[in-house]
């Protein structure tokens, strides 16, 4: 069974509970990667500059603390294997709606279950839906 090295869990612990619970519960079944968690300003604006955001600090769910947003990969990590990125995508939000966690991914922002119409694809990140 794999489990999160020290680093995944130190930056998986800036995080929403809820996002917390999630992943403890994927990485049973799934081995995986913390990337990031909660984002300062250097971090985010950095990450704006290398457009891996759209958003500049502080608009990112990344910046809320705690994080109501994480990125998260398949390990190990192979950047060019888009198909394993949509499989774990798929397996975390299955987990996450059997759990009752309501969340967004990266790959599908508007939830549609399209992913043909998006015009950012960030694999990685996963954010809770804000509850109105």
């Amino acid at each position: 069974m794999a489990k999160f090295s020290k680093a995944s869990q130190e930056k998986l612990e800036t995080c929403h509970l809820d996002l917390q619970h999630l992943f403890n519960e994927v990485i049973q079944y799934f081995d995986c990667t913390i990337l990031c968690g909660q984002r300062g300003e250097r971090e985010q604006n950095e990450a704006f500059r290398m457009k891996y955001s759209k958003l500049k600090f502080p608009q990112s769910r990344h910046n809320e603390i705690p994080s109501m947003a994480v990125d998260a990969a398949p390990y190990p990590i192979n950047w060019k294997d888009r198909d394993r990125f949509y499989f774990f995508a798929g397996f975390v939000m299955g987990v996450a709606a059997r759990m009752g966690i309501k969340i967004r991914w990266g790959g599908d922002w508007d939830s549609d279950t399209e992913v043909d119409d998006q015009t950012f694809m960030d694999w990685p990140h996963f954010e809770l839906v804000k509850r109105k």
